[in-house]
């Protein structure tokens, strides 16, 4: 599996992250089945963004690049997204770029200009077969440099000679550097061979990326490139487009900042990948809802009945009540479907758990150790309800305004106030703790907290 990674030249945004969490669903869901999977994520570390961003902070290219892939990698890190077989950087990549390159003027489907090297892209018969775009209705388009020297102006660059101030390689054509189609043939050749299983990336790669990825991959080598195109949905936010011109770009450490990792891995996987998916502070305030009840459910179930929800699980249920999971992921990677089903188990735990003090604890015994089981299970792939609860509200707490011995201190001064019927005060105080995030429940056991979402 090859994946297109980021250009980095700034700091990752939702978008990347629906990228990255989409196809870790996949590979953890492909390795769970049982497949030996090799897998390769990209980054694009010479580009015109990367120089321009580098001209503008007054800095070398690859100081920027380094900069964003250490920032890249840091927040894949926190999403909890497992790291890909190989990472290769374009720039380590010349090379076997330069080799592909060649190639392609040896077989007629480039041609060198000047220093640059373009491919012609009349001359590959498959040319559309991806995009269903027709070759006659084309026009020069996004990342399509227009040059009045170019044989065709849908021919588009392999290989770009060198500008005075810009970062340059040696080749056969003379000093300069890759195209960026090019280096996406080159890695998943160099990495995972000829031809592929699957290829994934953002529904805005499909034209004109990944079909001249097509072109110049099958133009080389006379194989089939892919097997099977993945393609995830875009973000929205607030139901508009994603741009820097509409100052809308979410970057991924700020909905980290006021969320857990997890309400946003739960927010990506509750639209099915291939849909658009719209970013609102509701939608991920939403999921953290979410994902709290389920692990106030787990906490419930491992205090209240911990010799049921321990005991051996009866296989055979397991796999019976676990399968609806795995025919949502069986279905094109249904994420969607599949959390849901979660969540009825979520709801069935509670149910059994609030009738066993009336009904007896007879269907507990036997459902409630084969939920627990399969949290764990589907959350290995899913990468979302695979923790411990503490763990959870301890990344909750960490998040809190407030410290946990200032939190104390005032539930006990507003006991005293409710002691004393100065309920003024023991108000003021509920009201002073809500603000800062806290919110107090009163029980026949005393007061607790919990954290305002």
């Amino acid at each position: 599996m090859y994946v297109c990674g980021p250009t980095v030249y700034d700091l990752s945004h939702i978008g990347h992250a629906r990228s990255a969490v989409a196809f870790d669903v996949v590979y953890r869901y492909l390795k769970y089945k049982g497949f030996r999977v090799k897998y390769t994520r990209n980054y694009t570390d010479i580009d015109d963004k990367i120089i321009n961003r580098a001209n503008k902070d007054g800095v070398a290219w690859n100081e920027i690049s380094e900069r964003y892939i250490k920032a890249f990698d840091e927040d894949m890190a926190a999403l909890g997204v497992e790291l890909p077989n190989f990472r290769p950087k374009a720039t380590e990549t010349i090379q076997e770029m330069i080799g592909v390159i060649q190639a392609l003027i040896d077989k007629g489907f480039a041609y060198v200009l000047d220093g640059d090297v373009y491919y012609s892209v009349r001359k590959f018969n498959g040319y559309g077969k991806l995009s269903g775009k027709n070759i006659e209705e084309l026009e020069a388009g996004a990342r399509v440099e227009v040059d009045e020297r170019k044989e065709d102006p849908l021919d588009f660059a392999l290989w770009k000679a060198s500008k005075p101030g810009e970062p340059w390689w040696e080749s056969p054509w003379g000093k300069g550097r890759p195209g960026w189609h090019i280096e996406c043939s080159a890695m998943s050749q160099k990495f995972l061979g000829e031809t592929i299983d699957i290829h994934g990336g953002g529904k805005d790669l499909i034209f004109p990326h990944h079909e001249n990825e097509i072109a110049q991959s099958e133009g080389a080598t006379g194989k089939p490139f892919v097997r099977y195109w993945l393609h995830n949905g875009f973000v929205n936010i607030e139901k508009e487009k994603m741009s820097k011109s509409l100052g809308n770009i979410l970057a991924i450490r700020d909905a980290l900042n006021n969320y857990s990792f997890e309400a946003v891995r739960l927010f990506l996987i509750s639209s099915h990948y291939r849909s658009p998916i719209d970013y609102s502070p509701d939608a991920l305030r939403e999921a953290e809802v979410a994902l709290e009840r389920y692990y106030r459910t787990l906490e419930r179930m491992e205090k209240d009945w911990p010799d049921i929800v321990n005991a051996k699980v009866n296989e055979e249920r397991k796999k019976q009540r676990m399968q609806r999971i795995i025919n949502a992921m069986d279905d094109d990677f249904n994420t969607a479907y599949a959390a849901g089903f979660i969540f009825e188990e979520v709801n069935t735990a509670n149910r059994l758990m609030d009738s066993a003090k009336t009904l007896g604890t007879n269907e507990l015994e036997q459902v409630l150790p084969v939920i627990k089981a399969i949290f764990k299970e589907a959350g290995s792939f899913l990468g979302v309800f695979h923790r411990r609860p503490e763990e959870y509200f301890a990344e909750k707490k960490g998040n809190l305004k407030v410290s946990e011995e200032e939190i104390a201190r005032l539930v006990l001064e507003r006991s005293g106030a409710k002691k004393d019927k100065d309920f003024k005060k023991a108000d003021e105080i509920r009201k002073e703790l809500e603000e800062k995030g806290v919110l107090l429940e009163d029980t026949p056991k005393g007061t607790v907290w919990r954290m305002k979402i």
